[in-house]
């Protein structure tokens, strides 16, 4: 009778958490790590892959991702989350909403979500979850049972959507939100979301350090003021134009008023999401020390540490908030190096090119859609990037795995070590690639990392011991989970 189900032979192991790494044999069974051993006999095992000396981090815990933004969501889930294998995440959180995209409707979640958990369901490759945004005062009612009986740990506020576009300059938000007649979603709104939240963590001290609110930080008058400014300067293109339109002072004027507000509401688990600046990042390092008893978390993108304004796919990187010039992108990576950074995620929005642009004009940065997909090139552009830098494996692990994972209550992912699900990433430190789109899993059709040469790649990626992609194809079935949080 075999002890193993699987055995991953011949690795060196990256733990977070640790400062070397170490050369171990990885032993799976009924989907979980039980031994992480050197020299463990092959004869245990039903199951035996050689892991040719290659790194084996844990599983990536893609944190933001956007499934079914732009495509219907029974699709993108099949496409993306086999992107997301390709790239060596193993466990996705993707934000979602009611209103325009999505699911294209309003009404209560306890209506809505269900919904959207059936159409998710063996749609996956990945293990899956979904922070909420609470558009409506309903919304805010709902929370507790989101929480209780679906398992919402977590909870986001876009703060530019009141008074902007998701794309641009709009009037058309009450609309766009779907509210009711006399709602509007402000910083009242906002409020009483962390008013909401704040009671919801005293309520349940066991889950307490797993319940948090994201916020997407610009303010909406900053960004409709200069907007108007760019669009009339002949001389700004493409995204040092869509810089310009989305100053990086909008997000650190945002981080101060959420900041506020948490300490007034007593909320006190913030993640301030995907900051893009100096000023963004120096905003939320002066919150830190204002509020110290709050609990912030920030993070970055692999967009943001891999691309500036003067990449050449331009159009194609148009994202809220914006891709920042290279003074932006140097300072992002000095606050990586220096613990300042919690996470690092791809805000994965899979928008396909007859979505992303209009084809009369291609480079018109004003009437392109945001976001864009890069959950596949997470790890690998983090390695390739930070390796030359110093950034050591071993916070690789933590900024990709352990904190997000921790953070969002997914209780069984994160590390490799007894106990935990057996969702492993072969890595090949030394493989260098170009970047192309037609190598990917994703529906999207092209990619801003077009032509980025990257050292590093995914060579395998183990969901609970099931190989899930391999040498650049996907193998099995999608057996991805929802994981109601916290676990």
């Amino acid at each position: 009778m075999s002890n193993y189900d699987l055995l991953i032979k011949n690795v060196k192991v990256v733990r977070p958490n640790q400062t070397s790494v170490v050369d171990a044999d990885i032993a799976i069974r009924s989907g979980k790590i039980i031994k992480v051993e050197a020299s463990l006999p092959t004869s245990d095992a039903k199951e035996v892959h050689d892991g040719k000396g290659m790194l084996a981090f844990p599983g990536l815990v893609d944190a933001h991702m956007h499934v079914g933004i732009y495509s219907p969501l029974k699709d993108d889930a099949v496409t993306e989350s086999k992107a997301a294998a390709m790239g060596g995440v193993t466990t996705a959180l993707t934000y979602f909403r009611t209103g325009e995209y999505y699911l294209n409707k309003g009404g209560p979640y306890r209506e809505f979500y269900p919904e959207v958990l059936d159409i998710s369901e063996g749609q996956y490759w990945v293990d899956y979850g979904y922070h909420l945004a609470p558009i409506n005062k309903g919304h805010i009612d709902e929370m507790p049972e989101l929480l209780s009986d679906f398992g919402v740990a977590s909870f986001k506020i876009f703060m530019f959507y009141g008074g902007h576009g998701l794309h641009g300059r709009s009037d058309k938000q009450h609309n766009f939100l779907k509210l009711e007649e006399g709602e509007r979603y402000d910083f009242a709104h906002f409020e009483f979301i962390m008013r909401k939240l704040s009671t919801m963590i005293e309520e349940n001290p066991d889950q307490a350090d797993s319940i948090s609110l994201g916020l997407h930080c610009e303010i909406a008058d900053i960004l409709t003021a200069y907007s108007a400014i760019a669009e009339k300067d002949k001389s700004l293109k493409g995204l040092r134009a869509y810089h310009a339109a989305r100053p990086p002072h909008s997000e650190g004027l945002a981080v101060f008023i959420a900041s506020y507000l948490a300490y007034e509401t007593d909320c006190i688990n913030i993640n301030l999401l995907h900051l893009t600046s100096r000023k963004a990042v120096e905003a939320a390092l002066m919150m830190q020390e204002i509020f110290p008893h709050i609990n912030f978390k920030r993070e970055v993108t692999i967009g943001h540490l891999c691309m500036d304004v003067d990449t050449p796919t331009q159009v194609l990187a148009k994202v809220n908030p914006p891709i920042r010039p290279r003074e932006d992108v140097e300072f992002l990576w000095e606050k990586v190096l220096s613990g300042d950074i919690d996470w690092v995620v791809s805000d994965h929005a899979c928008c396909k090119t007859e979505v992303k642009y209009n084809a009369e004009h291609p480079d018109d940065i004003w009437m392109a859609k945001s976001g864009f997909g890069g959950t596949e090139y997470l790890l690998s552009g983090l390695y390739s990037e930070g390796h030359k830098r110093g950034l050591s494996l071993n916070r690789m692990a933590e900024l990709t795995s352990w904190n997000p994972a921790r953070r969002f209550g997914t209780g069984g992912k994160g590390d490799i070590a007894e106990g935990y699900d057996g969702d492993i990433v072969l890595f090949d430190p030394n493989e260098t690639f170009v970047v192309r789109a037609a190598e990917s899993e994703s529906g999207q059709g092209y990619t801003p990392f077009e032509g980025q040469e990257l050292t590093g790649r995914v060579k395998a990626t183990f969901l609970r011991g099931n190989k899930v992609y391999e040498n650049g194809r996907i193998v099995g079935d999608a057996n991805g989970q929802y994981i109601k949080r916290p676990s």
